[in-house]
Order: structure tokens, then C-alpha cells, then sequence
């Protein structure tokens, strides 16, 4: 059993997914405390917009791994939401650091229901990621 490039992007999109993981969790904690006033707005942003541009760098720093190793199944299953995420990203309220969430706006009704929910279609897909990633990591050790 060797380990080839391909095993080593799968071991490093576990870890990365598994961090992942927990910047979900950690969103959907977050805003269900601003839904239950136990923080207030701009605690709540000043905790969350530092972990906007870590996210997406780990996102595409894994995907682009599965680039260089020619995973293009793996690849294409994370294309919308990295498109979404630059999406995103380009939309953002105009403000003077790098995150996505304004104070000022972040306890309209329809903006958080928006927020946690975006925050648990992410756990679902990293959560479905990382099992698909570690029957990739399997499926490419038995075939070496």
C-alpha cells in the first residue's frame, strides 16, 4: 500500500472538511444566539467575519488539489458552492474589513432565517463531503 498524491489530497480535504465542519457549527451557534438575544450584533460580527475568508481559502485550497489530481467528480460536486461562495463574497454589505455580516442588518427577521440557514445546507454538505471524500481516499488505495 503506497500512498500516491491522490490518497494525500483526500487525507488533506478530510482534515480540511473537518475543519469545515466545525466553522458550520460554530455559524449555526452563533446566529441562534443573536435569534435568542443572548449576544448582541456586533459581538456576534466581530467573531463571525474573521472566519469568512478561512473558509473559503480552505474550500478552494482542497479543491484545487483535487484539480492538480484530476478529481474532476470531487471537483465538480464543490463547483457551485465555491461559486456561491465567490457570489457571495462579491455581494457583501459594504463595510471596512472582510466579512460578510453588517451589524446593522444582521437582526432583520429574514436575513438571519437566511444566515442559519445557510449555515446548516453547509454542515449537510461538508458532513455528506467528508464521507464521499473518505470512500474516495479507500477507493484510491485499493486501486494503487
Amino acid at each position: 500500500m503506497s500512498f500516491s498524491f491522490i490518497v494525500l489530497t483526500y487525507i488533506f480535504a478530510m482534515i480540511s472538511d473537518a475543519i469545515l465542519i466545525f466553522f458550520s457549527i460554530f455559524h449555526i451557534i452563533a446566529f441562534d444566539e443573536l435569534k435568542t438575544d443572548s449576544k448582541n450584533p456586533i459581538e456576534q460580527c466581530n467573531s463571525l467575519n474573521p472566519l469568512v475568508l478561512p473558509e473559503y481559502l480552505i474550500h478552494f485550497s482542497f479543491n484545487f488539489l483535487f484539480l492538480l489530481g484530476g478529481q474532476w467528480l470531487f471537483l465538480a460536486v464543490n463547483v457551485p458552492l465555491m461559486a456561491y461562495h465567490i457570489i457571495r463574497y462579491q455581494n457583501r454589505p459594504i463595510m471596512s474589513g472582510f466579512g460578510l455580516y453588517d451589524p446593522t442588518s444582521i437582526m432583520n427577521a429574514d436575513k438571519l432565517y437566511k444566515y442559519q440557514r445557510e449555515g446548516w445546507v453547509k454542515l449537510a454538505f461538508y458532513l455528506l463531503s467528508f464521507f464521499f471524500y473518505f470512500f474516495g481516499m479507500i477507493r484510491s488505495l485499493i486501486t494503487v
